[in-house]
């Protein structure tokens, strides 16, 4: 799963990018609204933070612009605390959710789960494939009840190919949903991952679509 930042405090910025990477997320940051409506217009992502209050462009307008652009990913705006006026317009923007500054990152995390869960189409924290249950408050991925160790980039693919079940994606798809922006991506590596996961998981759930991509389906 890949998520945006766009927030201009640099340390809360980067506590944002280290806290999330170790959550299992790919992460991009920008640290004016110029930059962020760029990223969100050309990038792909499965949930953006958004502060209101950037420099350049002001959070609010660069929501406008996604969502008259058609860009449907879930937004979480951060908000002065007080600013109940602001919390109002950017849900008539587009938010999909809110959260007041200062806030516990504990609580981001879970909104952040939730919002990438409900677009998904997933009501449940925890997704399951067969006997393949991945908990996305933990990152704990189980098999029959017994946990599977997965590097960091093994989670990502089989976190974002579960939260896809049953349809099909593209390595390229993969490629652009589990790499931040400044990595070298390679898409090769994504059939290096799927083989991995196969054999760490010891069930049949990740099926190739050939000519298409993969899918994870029930075995």
């Amino acid at each position: 799963m890949r998520v945006l930042v766009v927030e201009d405090t640099a340390e809360l910025a980067r506590q944002l990018k280290q806290r999330l990477e170790g959550e299992g997320y790919a992460v991009d940051t920008a640290a004016d609204g110029e930059e962020g409506r760029f990223l969100g217009e050309t990038e792909p992502y499965d949930a953006v933070i958004l502060d209101l209050g950037l420099p350049k462009i002001d959070g609010l307008t660069v929501l406008r612009s996604w969502r008259r652009a058609g860009v449907a990913v879930p937004v979480l705006i951060l908000t002065a605390r007080d600013a109940w006026n602001e919390k109002v317009q950017g849900i008539d923007a587009g938010a999909d959710d809110y959260l007041a500054k200062p806030f516990s990152m504990e609580e981001l995390l879970a909104r952040i789960r939730a919002l990438i869960r409900r677009a998904k189409g997933h009501a449940s924290a925890e997704i399951a494939c067969g006997p393949v249950v991945l908990d996305t408050r933990t990152g704990r991925v189980t098999v029959d009840g017994q946990p599977v160790e997965l590097t960091a980039f093994e989670y990502r693919v089989l976190s974002y190919l579960m939260h896809r079940k049953g349809q099909v994606v593209s390595r390229t798809e993969l490629t652009e949903h589990v790499y931040a922006q400044d990595f070298d991506r390679d898409s090769n590596t994504i059939e290096v991952f799927v083989g991995r996961l196969r054999r760490k998981l010891g069930v049949d759930v990740i099926r190739t679509v050939r000519g298409l991509g993969y899918r994870a389906d029930e075995p």
